[in-house]
């Protein structure tokens, strides 16, 4: 499978056929597995033999969805988790000990924020942040004992774009672990472990499902690191279900389908917010007026289905636009078929102080919009008309 290419590894990543020769992979609703009999089952214990034994850490629904995340980004190895923020916590606990720094971008999401001020703290674990529109100072917040370096890109809410080449030379030079949240482009726009990542994270809620379904999430990379975090999940209980995995997996199957189209719509709505008069900045990484536009085409293959935009008359004019809303949905969510939006400061964020919202890039006016797959026509008619009444 290794020599084919993107959509077919999506498709033809599959278990071995069951006795029933079905077609597709059926579902393994089972808490556990059964042995042959008392040698079968000290081997399997002692990892002798490597077969499923119990759904918290080991079922075929979940190897299935983990194998084609790990084929799709060029990965070694990989663990699903029943969330996003679960990877990323079980990733971080898994690898940091008391004592370890972090440095991380500023602009991440609410809930990864709160870890890193909030809960790693009390283990010792603390965390520098770096200003993503000056990668220049980057170095100077690594200490002697910071372990990991972390980004997303695209940037939760604000839809920046963090160099990853650059990063990867700055965690080679100093010996760290980069790990970095792919969520927002997913493996069928961007693979950051050719650009030196050695960790891929990503909510599976998101684009991979779709469709606004299920939750899940999914860390793919290096084989020793994937290992750490198998054997801290398997202790914590952090797994994915089986159920949930199963829809992953078909999901995944259309995923470059999906994303084409939700970039193509998410051009064509950022294109015509630029002229509207209601709105004073749009971010869209494949718009030219994007500040990081180049870095974005270099490891990018397209846009991604996010915009951003800040509207004239700030917090006020953020609730007006939500509440004159018809067809687009009002979600904290993203990724989903249908178009959502969001206001950051008054939801996803709240969490954050207007002084930390504000250095994350999140202003009073920001509507993040999710472009889902309705037709463009629609979703550009029912944004204008809530920007304009």
């Amino acid at each position: 499978m290794s020599n084919n290419k993107f959509e077919t590894k999506a498709i033809r990543t599959q278990l071995e056929h069951s006795q029933f020769q079905e077609h597709s992979t059926p579902l393994y609703l089972t808490s556990s597995f059964v042995f042959e009999d008392a040698e079968e089952m000290r081997a399997s214990f002692t990892e002798e033999k490597e077969r499923n034994i119990y759904s918290r850490f080991s079922n075929p629904n979940t190897s299935e969805f983990v194998e084609k995340v790990v084929q799709m980004e060029g990965a070694e190895n990989g663990y699903a988790f029943a969330t996003g923020m679960a990877a990323v916590f079980s990733t971080f606990a898994a690898l940091l000990n008391s004592g370890d720094h972090i440095v991380s971008a500023r602009s991440v999401f609410g809930s990864t924020h709160s870890l890193f001020t909030k809960y790693f703290p009390k283990w010792k674990i603390t965390t520098s942040y770096f200003d993503i529109h000056k990668p220049e100072e980057i170095e100077s917040y690594i200490q002697p004992n910071t372990k990991i370096l972390y980004a997303e890109s695209p940037t939760n809410p604000g839809v920046d774009i963090v160099d990853l080449e650059l990063l990867g030379n700055i965690a080679k030079k100093h010996n760290l672990l980069l790990v970095i949240d792919n969520c927002f482009a997913t493996p069928y726009i961007q693979q950051p472990i050719k650009f030196g990542a050695d960790l891929v994270i990503h909510s599976a809620t998101k684009l991979m499902d779709g469709q606004g379904r299920v939750l899940g999430g999914v860390v793919v990379g290096k084989t020793e690191l994937i290992r750490e975090i198998y054997l801290f999940s398997r202790n914590t209980g952090p797994a994915l279900s089986p159920f949930n995995a199963w829809v992953l997996s078909k999901s995944l199957e259309t995923l470059a389908v999906r994303v084409d189209k939700h970039c193509e719509n998410a051009l064509n709505l950022a294109t015509f917010l630029e002229s509207h008069n209601q709105v004073s900045k749009v971010k869209y990484p494949f718009l030219k007026s994007h500040p990081q536009f180049k870095i974005a085409k270099k490891q990018m293959k397209l846009g991604g289905n996010i915009i951003a935009i800040e509207l004239k008359g700030g917090l006020e004019a953020g609730k007006k636009f939500l509440n004159t809303i018809k067809m687009c949905s009002l979600s904290a969510n993203l990724g989903d078929t249908r178009t959502i939006v969001t206001h950051p400061a008054s939801t996803t964020h709240s969490k954050l102080s207007s002084d930390e919202q504000l250095a994350a890039g999140i202003t009073p006016g920001l509507v993040r919009i999710s472009v889902g797959l309705e037709h463009a026509v629609d979703i550009v008619e029912d944004i204008n008309q809530a920007l304009t009444k």
